[in-house]
C-alpha cells in the first residue's frame, strides 16, 4: 500500500477532509486505507459511531465522502471509494469500542493470562460490566479496562438468553434485538 502517491491524498488528508462531515452524521472516521496497487486505486474509509452503521447510512456517508474527495485535485488518477464499518474482527482496544459493542458477546483475555467470555454490559469510568455464566445462573463481573489484554466480539448465530440481556440492561441495539417494542 502506497499512501499519498499517484495523485491520491494521504490517509491523514482523507481523515481531515471527512472528519467534520462524518461527525455531523454522528460517526467518526476510524481508519483510512489507500491501496494504489488495485486497479483502479481503492480508498477505504472505516466509519464508527455509537449508532449501528446500516446500509442507508453507509450510502449517505459514501455520497458525502465522494463529493468532498471529488473536490480534490487527484490529476488523472482514478479510484474507487469504499465506506465500511470496522467489522466484527476488529479488536476492542478503547473504551468507546466496548461501549459501542454493548450487548455483544466477547472473548476477553486479561493481563494475568486468564480469559473470560461474556456479554458486554455498561462501560464507564475505565471499566466494563461483563455478563458471564456462573454456576447455573448469569452474573455480572466488573473488569477494569486496564486489565484487558485483548478483546474480540464473537459472531453469534443464536439469540441471547433473556436473563443475560436483562443483566446487560438497555438492549435497544444489542445482538439485533429491539427493546421496548
Amino acid at each position: 500500500m502506497t499512501e499519498g502517491s499517484a495523485g491520491l491524498p494521504s490517509p491523514e488528508q482523507v481523515i481531515e477532509l471527512l472528519a467534520d462531515e462524518f461527525a455531523r452524521a454522528g460517526y467518526e472516521v476510524d481508519d483510512v486505507a489507500i491501496d494504489t496497487r488495485a486497479q483502479p486505486a481503492r480508498i477505504t474509509v472505516v466509519a464508527d459511531g455509537d449508532a449501528p452503521l446500516d446500509l442507508d447510512t453507509v450510502a449517505e456517508l459514501s455520497r458525502s465522502a465522494s463529493a468532498l474527495l471529488d473536490g480534490l485535485d487527484t490529476g488523472e488518477t482514478a479510484y474507487v471509494l469504499e465506506v465500511t464499518s470496522p467489522g466484527v474482527d476488529r479488536p476492542l482496544t478503547a473504551e468507546k469500542h466496548f461501549r459501542r459493542a454493548r450487548g455483544r458477546k466477547a472473548d476477553v483475555e486479561l493481563a494475568d493470562g486468564t480469559s473470560v467470555t461474556g456479554r458486554i454490559g455498561a462501560v464507564s469510568d475505565g471499566a466494563l460490566d461483563l455478563v458471564v455464566r456462573g454456576r447455573g445462573d448469569w452474573a455480572t463481573r466488573r473488569i477494569s479496562l486496564a486489565d484487558v489484554a485483548k478483546a474480540v466480539v464473537q459472531v453469534e448465530f443464536s439469540p441471547p438468553n433473556a436473563k443475560e440481556l436483562e443483566l446487560v440492561g438497555d438492549m435497544g441495539r444489542a445482538a439485533g434485538t429491539e427493546a421496548g417494542t
